[in-house]
């Protein structure tokens, strides 16, 4: 079996559109990664943050946009801060980047551009084509992905990137802490934002523009936003659950009303690796081996 892919070779794959056509970058882990191998069969689409509401805020760069609870609470999304370069809180955080970094739920890319023009190697990962393209648009590399899904070089991350709020990502932060531990290698770092208030909550919410509210007759577009499981996690909480499953907590700061915790990967065995990564979507644009960790 081929241990290398050509760059050409690859772009022709991504543009070829053909049903069924292999992961490109899939392709390239798997050439640099002989060994690596997926924790899951296959994908774990999730179609919400693809919805109306939030890839036309993310392709006008602006608000409003809120995550919107059954009962009529309503969360702010900030997305003319997502939409602009880094800021200094976010320099805060990604000054701490150690080796290559995964930012898991990239949005449009902010911090995939700054990390690439300081000379990290990152990829991000997102489940909104949206914000995939936006992020492709300033020059960073990024896949259509779950943080649940295969992904490539599994094990060897440096530091993986929770910010703006992803530690909410799946409505459960144990079980998200516990594949941020299978993807980083030893001594990696997890890097998180948390809410600024001492919450540990569950939820189950739906994007909403602001353009009705809970007593108002659900349009089309609305309901095609189905409700999706969250979470809330200020820093207390999160050290708690780290804590329980091993992590050893490093840096704990703040800057510009924003909150952030750095977290050690837990000495644990690996899962096994299956000898095949998952099929994906042709729009996946190649990504050279020199963006993914060694």
């Amino acid at each position: 079996m081929s241990t290398t892919v050509p760059s050409s070779d690859l772009a022709a794959a991504a543009s070829s559109g053909a049903t069924g056509a292999p992961d490109t970058h899939e392709a390239a882990a798997g050439g640099a990664y002989p060994g690596d191998t997926p924790t899951r069969p296959g994908p774990v689409r999730t179609a919400p943050w693809g919805a109306d509401p939030y890839a036309d805020a993310l392709r006008a760069g602006r608000g409003p946009l809120f995550l919107r609870r059954g009962d009529g609470w309503l969360l702010p999304l900030d997305v003319e801060r997502w939409c602009s370069g880094a800021g200094s809180a976010d320099l805060s955080a990604l000054r701490r980047c150690e080796g290559p970094v995964l930012d898991i739920g990239c949005g449009p890319g902010r911090l995939v551009a700054e990390l690439t023009s300081l000379g990290h190697r990152v990829l991000g990962i997102d489940v909104s084509e949206a914000a995939v393209a936006r992020t492709r648009g300033l020059g960073g590399a990024a896949l259509l992905r779950s943080v649940f899904d295969p992904l490539p070089g599994e094990g060897r991350w440096g530091t993986l990137l929770l910010l703006d709020g992803n530690i909410g990502i799946g409505g459960d932060p144990a079980a998200l802490l516990d594949r941020a531990a299978e993807l980083l290698g030893a001594g990696g770092l997890l890097i998180a934002e948390t809410a600024p208030v001492d919450v540990d909550e569950r939820l189950r919410v739906r994007l909403d523009d602001g353009r009705g509210g809970p007593a108002a007759p659900a349009s089309a577009r609305d309901a095609a936003a189905e409700p999706f499981p969250w979470a809330r996690v200020g820093t207390p909480a999160l050290l708690r659950h780290a804590g329980a499953a091993g992590w050893r907590t490093g840096d704990q700061w703040g800057a510009e009303g924003r909150t952030f915790v750095s977290l050690r990967r837990p000495v644990r065995e690996r899962r096994a690796r299956a000898d095949s990564q998952s099929a994906e979507s042709a729009n996946s644009a190649p990504v050279i081996s020199s963006q993914l960790p060694k």
